[in-house]
């Protein structure tokens, strides 16, 4: 791999974006590289930057540190920051708008680092139409840590030889599974056969949230928590409805199964009545081998990497267009209104 050059700079805009991009973090650390955090705005919480790790708080800050990469888990970042500004998501594209977001081209990347053969071609096609940004296939750094044994992981019951049900629910109204499971979750976690635990998405309706906290007994543990891996690894089976956390857990090669999934398919154990929930996790457990062989094929095309290397991968692609520079690449267009939007944002008129 090539070497790294020496700074790099963490694009924080939401509080999910320190974990996805800690890896890369440790990776560029492991090289001998330099590392700096910039928060955008004001929805992520400073309080999670570590005691080793350095923030800076003012574009001025960035600019006079002169940062050669820009690593973005979001959609937008502003040109007046120096270095090459490399995409490396914040999700998998889930299917949850017919429009989604995940191949929306915003003008601002000079690197898109993609995840598997299913994002990598559409990306591909783009790169050829607009001219002005290349792609690597590296895998998502954000998972790196899931292929890696998780010592002393909180939520493994070594005492416990219960299979353990992993639930997660999206917020929006029209896609969300956990109002209308809540009875059906209550009755089988009173049942004891299984060891439930439940994480729902940050925005969700904080009167569901209530409810699912007040089931929790020996059988049933509510989790809040902002690193999902852990939990992950712990579960034998997921049940879910179309958020994209089940796309991570299935890349484990263990079953989801999903009530009203929008995009039901052949790697999924999709169910539309409550009633079916039950016997559709007793048919998970047993790994049948029609759907294991499907979530083998949809994982090779959605994210074929368990070797926890990710972050090496997205790491030496950025080394390697610093290395090569833009030739034969187009000029990124001028995004004058959303530069000017993004100047606004963070109150910076310097040119």
């Amino acid at each position: 791999m090539s070497q790294p050059c020496k700074r790099y700079l963490m694009y924080v805009a939401q509080n999910y974006s320190y974990a996805m991009l800690r890896p890369l973090q440790a990776a560029i650390r492991e090289q001998g590289g330099e590392v700096c955090w910039f928060i955008e705005g004001n929805e992520a919480d400073p309080s999670y930057i570590k005691a080793d790790e350095v923030l800076l708080t003012s574009i001025e800050a960035v600019k006079a540190w002169r940062p050669d990469a820009v690593f973005v888990p979001g959609n937008v970042v502003p040109s007046f920051i120096p270095g090459i500004k490399v995409g490396v998501f914040h999700g998998f594209n889930s299917g949850k708008r017919a429009r989604n977001g995940h191949f929306q081209i915003r003008g601002c990347f000079d690197l898109y680092c993609t995840q598997g053969p299913n994002t990598t071609e559409r990306f591909e096609q783009l790169a050829a139409e607009h001219g002005y940004f290349r792609i690597a296939q590296t895998g998502w750094p954000a998972l790196d840590p899931l292929f890696s044994p998780i010592i002393d992981n909180p939520y493994k019951a070594a005492d416990d030889e219960r299979p353990t049900i992993l639930m997660c629910s999206t917020f929006s109204r029209n896609l969300t599974c956990a109002p209308v499971l809540y009875d059906k979750i209550k009755a089988l976690a009173a049942t004891g056969k299984w060891r439930w635990l439940i994480q729902f998405h940050p925005k969700m309706d904080p009167a569901t949230v209530e409810q699912y906290k007040q089931l929790q007994n020996e059988n049933l543990q509510f989790v809040e928590t902002d690193n999902v891996l852990p939990l992950l690894q712990a579960a034998d089976v997921m049940l879910c409805d179309t958020s994209s956390i089940l796309l991570m857990f299935l890349l484990q090669r263990k079953p989801v199964v999903t009530f009203r999934n929008q995009i039901p398919s052949g790697h999924l154990l999709n169910v539309t009545d409550v009633e079916q929930v039950e016997s559709a996790l007793e048919q998970a457990l047993q790994h049948p081998a029609a759907l294991m062989t499907e979530i083998e094929q949809y994982c090779q095309e959605l994210h074929p990497y368990m070797d926890g290397n990710s972050s090496l991968r997205v790491l030496d692609a950025a080394n390697q267009i610093l290395t090569d520079g833009r030739a034969g690449l187009k000029s990124k267009p001028l995004n004058l209104l959303r530069q000017f939007k993004m100047r606004k944002k963070l109150g910076y008129w310097k040119l």
